[in-house]
């Protein structure tokens, strides 16, 4: 038996809310479409097409506010606004990198444990 949880065990931790939670659907896809340079929105509905124009609005605006997407409005008509990683948003690269190595070695018993939960 192991023993009990340290009652302080996250005292450390930020009390705020993560940059993005574990299973979010876009943030992760963003980010690989922004890795090799500024794109229009226009742009990343191409590969994210399952992605609702508002949803996609809602993900950069959050990816925005955190401190991971830069939005440059090159004004005009019409309107041409381009969003770019930070800094800070390239350092998610990596982990998420890593991320998705974790999940192409193990995808298929993840997959299988899924299934044998819902049978």
């Amino acid at each position: 038996m192991t023993g009990a949880l340290d009652p302080d065990m996250f005292a450390g931790c930020a009390d705020v809310d993560p940059p993005f939670r574990v299973g979010d659907k876009w943030t992760a896809k963003v980010l690989v479409c922004l890795r090799d340079g500024p794109r229009r929105f226009s742009e990343l509905g191409v590969p994210l097409r399952p992605i609702t124009p508002k949803v996609l609005t809602g993900t950069l605006r959050a990816m925005e506010r955190d401190g991971f997407v830069r939005r440059t409005d090159h004004g005009g008509m019409p309107p041409r606004v381009e969003y770019a990683l930070t800094d800070l948003g390239r350092t998610l690269l990596t982990p998420l990198a890593a991320a998705c190595a974790w999940s192409r070695e193990h995808l298929g018993e993840l997959l299988a444990a899924r299934d044998a939960a819902s049978a």
